[in-house]
């Protein structure tokens, strides 16, 4: 009886804290590594950060002065020398810590043995990036930040920036239209394209910019912002005649940007500009972002006047991709399918798409079409994204470099009820206004009155 007693009073405890910490690495992990995870990983890196660097050939010999020094005062073995560790610095997610690489290393060599650090030190994964020459920086996540994806209270906004997406790394991913002028966005049915689309035009929709919308799916995707778009179109149709209406806009643009060129010779050099962004901000035109939704349907034709209309089509959405990032004009492309054989055309209009992103699709030659050009390593993770992991994406740029990216949860009723509720900053386009779809005000309902009146009676 003593020993049972024995047994409950010290197992007892023992399984519940056990149980305790499994349920919360499970359901919890951000609670678990904060408490669990970041004190073991710590210690794990620095009783064996020698001897890791060490087993992933990141050490070098040492200098003739130190083996002098180390034989000259004590006679212990002298060991391979690993760059040198700056301080480890915790977060919410992880663990970041500075190593200066030592004389004939190279950031390549550290990014090459980021799979084996991340076993040695117990970690979900481990990211390397450059600080300076001769500097690196290892971030250490310690869960899977994307399996649920919890955006930061604090985000750090501006014109024409939006937070879309959290990075692998635990860091956010933003869509700055003034760095990436014009992007190109793919995914299959229910990959989270939609999801992406919605956070962009809801992130924009507080901005001073005016958002343009085309939507060959009868308006379904583009339809519920109608209260914040300046101007929608829901087939090919319309679309050719809204296309010439924003040439006509970029060239009247830079009609004005040429008339401030053309100033007297006294002028500073600081107002002399190339694009609006130089223009003060009472001349500056608003900026417009437009939103190419099924951008293939623009290219399938079924008679010789479509194969015409869609030859324009194709024209103007390449002069815009060339000419629109100096007239304050930018363009989102998105798609379920995008190849070379939609037709004339395709290739140089992705060309000039600057950034790329891509979800789950259902064919490598779509992987292909949008990063395969700029990161071809990135195909292959593109095309291992499992259906159970909606939102879930590959993202690069014409840098060559990538990461993937998962994009929280966003109902299509809060997205519509944020372009409802800044309707008021539709900015005034008179080329647009006949495009502008009639949306109705819903009347706002009075709250009855907490007293209610009482006839008067003679």
């Amino acid at each position: 009886m003593t020993d049972l007693t024995t047994l409950l009073e010290v197992g007892g405890p023992v399984a519940a804290i056990g149980g305790g910490a499994a349920y919360t690495r499970a359901k919890h992990p951000g609670v678990y590594w904060s408490t669990v995870g970041l004190p073991i990983s710590t210690a794990r890196l620095l009783g064996s950060y020698s001897s890791v660097m060490e087993a992933c050939g990141l050490t070098v010999a040492p200098s003739r002065l130190r083996v002098l020094a180390v034989k000259a005062t004590t006679r212990r073995e002298v060991r391979p020398v690993p760059p040198r560790r700056g301080i480890i610095r915790p977060t919410s997610t992880g663990l970041r810590i500075r190593l200066r690489l030592a004389p004939g290393q190279e950031p390549a060599d550290v990014a090459a043995s980021a799979e084996r650090l991340r076993h040695a030190w117990g970690v979900h994964a481990v990211y390397v990036s450059t600080v300076k020459p001769g500097v690196v920086e290892l971030r250490l996540v310690g869960f899977d930040v994307l399996r649920r994806v919890r955006m930061p209270r604090k985000v750090a906004t501006g014109l024409l920036k939006v937070p879309v997406a959290l990075r692998g790394d635990a860091t956010l991913f933003v869509r700055d239209y003034r760095a990436i002028p014009h992007q190109l966005t793919l995914g299959a049915t229910l990959s989270g394209k939609s999801m992406y689309l919605r956070h962009l035009v809801a992130g924009l929709a507080r901005q001073p910019v005016a958002l343009v919308g085309i939507d060959c799916k009868r308006g379904v995707e583009l339809s519920p912002f109608a209260a914040r778009l300046s101007a929608l179109a829901t087939d090919p149709e319309q679309a050719a005649e809204l296309l010439p209406v924003l040439i006509q806009e970029m060239e009247e643009r830079y009609e004005l940007i040429k008339s401030r060129q053309g100033l007297a010779p006294a002028t500073p050099d600081e107002e002399i500009t190339s694009d609006v962004w130089g223009l003060p901000e009472d001349e500056r035109p608003v900026p417009i972002v437009l939103f190419v939704d099924e951008v293939a349907e623009l290219f399938l034709v079924a008679t010789r006047k479509d194969e015409e209309r869609r030859d324009e089509m194709v024209t103007q959405l390449i002069r815009l991709a060339q000419l629109g990032r100096a007239a304050g004009i930018y363009l989102e492309v998105c798609g379920q399918r995008f190849g070379a054989e939609l037709g004339k055309g395709a290739t140089m209009l992705r060309a000039q798409l600057t950034g790329r992103v891509c979800h789950r699709v259902n064919d490598e030659a779509s992987a292909k079409m949008a990063l395969g050009d700029i990161a071809p390593e990135a195909v292959s993770a593109a095309c291992a994204i499992a259906p159970e992991s909606p939102g879930l994406a590959v993202a690069g740029d014409s840098s060559g470099g990538w990461s993937r990216i998962r994009t929280p949860y966003l109902s299509l009723g809060d997205a519509a009820g944020i372009c409802r509720e800044s309707a008021h900053l539709v900015p005034d386009l008179p080329a647009l206004k006949p495009f502008r779809l009639d949306v109705p005000v819903r009347p706002v309902e009075s709250p009855a009155p907490a007293v209610q009146p009482r006839p008067v009676t003679d």
